[in-house]
């Protein structure tokens, strides 16, 4: 394991490039199964999670060629065993998302329980739910099997709007005999994509953006070559970082559709920024405050199905929070445990009050200071980042594969822009 040593309190300045969208690149290397021809997969982040999906394909007897930076040629003809490898699938919650395709092109489909970030219970119910809808039969004993002789389009209604629910939802229904219609659908940006690739595989899909899709399935798909959007989790990720350092900083690589639901949240805190086409740059000439809902009320920042307020970012935005004069609450309703890093933020000199796993009260500005921490997973881990950059002092984090799980060569994108950040051996 290796860690991070951060020195805090130094000016942020420069240009940062949007990474391509991690939770597109997943699904869409597991949609690679779904044909016998070959799929090129571009603007693919080099990350950890990445190179696990790309391991489990060679696994199941797929083959992978990376002849540049960023782009990726998959050929899942040769593939002969349907059944996911444990230590793979406890690396990455997304190698659940095998499910879908080798269910709907082989018949059958063994995933043992997936792993992935520590945020609590994380349901794999939908997605049983919908494949059995469609026709699959389920048993789990040691491992999830998947067994179906033909798939069967129906209506589906998603008990939630879950995301990698609805994304193997859709794979299976592309090849299903007759038409699905998903109610009840996730529609973040990540599953537009992965739409946007299977249409140009050959699928029928309507409906895409909103949360009912109408899918003709298809006796076969052929391959394709598809670019994968930029990381609108990074975007935020990088406006938290600018507004707590008041750094002067260009993101680029912006796809406009991604930021009114971020506005939303960033807004209450103060956070602005001016878009030039895709180019966007947080105003940090003012300081942070809170703004206080109509009548003087203390605001609210509660995550949502997209095109709500995304749950990864709600960890950035308590860091952010205890930047900006006033009082804020942060309510993370999706995940039971995402906000129990509050502590390692306390332990920094946030003024936080945790009121149950779900709520935080943070009372701002506080002076960070260094210390010592531990990235409990993806996102919380960046929020650690992005403090240690602010606070005064040296912090160090431990568990940075948690973090490079998410953000592609992290420390040299940072260092870049006057970050004192550097990556160390335990």
């Amino acid at each position: 394991m290796d860690k991070y040593i951060i020195e805090g309190g130094y000016p942020i300045k420069g240009t940062l490039m949007l990474s391509g969208n991690k939770n597109a690149a997943l699904p869409c290397i597991a949609a690679s199964v779904l044909t016998e021809e070959p799929v090129t997969l571009r603007n693919i982040p080099e990350i950890e999670d990445v190179v696990v999906m790309f391991d489990v394909l060679r696994n199941l007897g797929g083959t992978v060629a990376h002849p540049d930076a960023h782009t990726w040629r998959i050929d899942s003809s040769g593939i002969s065993n349907y059944e996911v490898p444990e230590e793979l699938a406890r690396k990455v919650r997304a190698s659940i998302l095998f499910a879908g395709p080798l269910t709907a092109r082989f018949g059958k489909a063994i995933l043992p329980p997936p792993g992935g970030d520590t945020i609590g219970r994380r349901r794999i119910d939908t997605h049983v739910l919908a494949l059995q809808e469609l026709g699959a039969r389920i048993t789990l004993e040691d491992a999830l099997v998947f067994s179906a002789t033909k798939l069967v389009g129906v209506p589906v209604f998603l008990d939630e709007a879950s995301v990698t629910g609805t994304e193997n939802a859709i794979m299976a229904a592309v090849l299903a005999e007759g038409t699905t219609v998903l109610m009840n659908a996730a529609c973040e940006p990540h599953v537009q994509d992965l739409c946007r690739m299977l249409l140009q595989m050959g699928a029928e899909i309507e409906g895409v953006g909103s949360n009912r899709l109408t899918i003709h399935g298809k006796k076969s798909l052929h391959g394709t070559e598809f670019a994968i959007s930029a990381d609108y989790m990074e975007l935020g990720s990088f406006i938290g970082l600018a507004a707590v350092t008041s750094g002067d900083m260009r993101i680029e690589g912006v796809r406009p559709d991604d930021l009114p639901p971020l506005k939303v949240g960033f807004s209450k805190l103060g956070v602005t920024w001016k878009l030039e086409g895709t180019a966007l740059r947080p105003n940090t000439t003012g300081e942070l405050c809170v703004m206080p809902d109509i009548g003087g009320q203390i605001p609210k920042i509660d995550d949502a199905p997209w095109p709500g307020f995304p749950a990864d970012l709600t960890s950035i935005m308590t860091v952010v929070a205890t930047q900006a004069e006033g009082v804020a609450l942060i309510h993370e309703k999706m995940f039971e445990s995402r906000m129990f890093f509050v502590d390692k933020l306390i332990s920094m000199g946030a003024r936080i009050v945790l009121c149950d796993p779900h709520r935080a009260i943070v009372y701002g500005p506080s002076k960070l200071v260094g210390n010592i921490l531990v990235s409990p997973d993806v996102r919380a881990g960046m929020a650690m980042v992005i403090a240690a950059l602010c606070a005064q002092g040296t912090s160090i984090i431990h568990n940075v594969y948690q973090i490079e799980r998410g953000y592609e060569n992290l420390v040299d994108r940072l260092s870049a822009v006057g970050a004192h950040i550097k990556r160390d051996k335990e």
